[in-house]
């Protein structure tokens, strides 16, 4: 089967582009393509749309209708101010509830350490938190939140590492 073949479409003038880039050669606006499966050529009978597994309009199938970003109209949702300045400021003023961060990074740099004490700022105002690691037992998240003096209502669903930095002593049985 053919892989579906993908452009990328301008917002503000819909000019198709087969790479990405950070500017649109038609009318120069930065920042403004998006990945679109390519609709298939008129011609074609419509080979390539069932090649690529979409129906046809005239069975139900339906092409998303993809709004200029100057016609979409809403208003700014609440957001969860951290107590954390600068990760406030980097978020656009807060957490957006319902919301996911992904944060990124060298090994290091603190990632573990800033999510950790928003977690326990969420808490400490009310809002409940889960601090969730993929790479961190859960001593060692206690032992982080006990040197940054977390409060101990956070929950953490770290889990548990089967690495050991030094292996445990036998315990010495009582008689």
């Amino acid at each position: 089967m053919a892989r579906a073949r993908t452009v990328y479409r301008c917002t503000e003038c819909g000019a198709e582009h087969a790479r990405w880039a950070g500017r649109c050669d038609a009318c120069g606006e930065w920042n403004t393509l998006v990945e679109e499966v390519a609709t298939p050529r008129a011609g074609d009978g419509g080979a390539a749309r069932r090649k690529a597994g979409v129906g046809a309009l005239g069975s139900g199938g339906r092409v998303a209708q993809t709004p200029r970003l100057k016609e979409v109209v809403g208003a700014e949702d609440h957001r969860l101010r951290t107590g954390l300045d600068e990760f406030d400021f980097v978020l656009g003023g807060g957490i957006v509830p319902g919301s996911m961060v992904l944060v990124g990074g060298e090994p290091g740099i603190g990632k573990s350490t800033i999510l950790l004490q928003v977690a326990a700022q969420l808490e400490a105002t009310g809002v409940p938190a889960l601090y969730v690691s993929g790479e961190e037992s859960p001593l060692q998240v206690k032992l982080r939140a006990d040197r940054l003096g977390a409060p101990a209502r956070c929950r953490s669903s770290a889990r548990r590492s089967s690495r050991r930095s030094s292996p445990r002593p036998p315990r010495a049985r009582r008689p």
